[in-house]
């Protein structure tokens, strides 16, 4: 059995500490007493044409994955307590 280079190790390192960091750089701040629900996230994305396949908690924000009204395939974060987008992993 052929154990992994020093260098494919080092890449795939590289890649999920560089993906970590840009998530973490999108951060919500509002009080958890003053969030809106998830499931009306949800309602208002359908509503704009999105197809949402999940919606979770991440940073502070509301993480959505799915399509939007493109059809392109997105990972945004939303403020909970105004449904702003706070950013977008690309």
């Amino acid at each position: 059995m052929k154990s992994p280079s020093i260098i494919t190790i080092g890449l795939l390192t590289l890649a999920v500490a560089s993906s970590a960091f840009a998530h973490g750089d999108i951060k919500c701040d509002a009080p958890k007493e003053e969030w809106k629900k998830q499931m009306d996230l949800q309602k208002k994305l359908t509503s704009e044409g999105w197809k949402v396949r999940q919606v979770k908690v991440d940073n502070g924000c509301y993480e959505v994955y799915g399509f939007d009204e493109k059809g392109k395939r997105v990972e945004v974060y939303f403020n909970p307590k105004t449904f702003e987008k706070a950013g977008e992993v690309k």
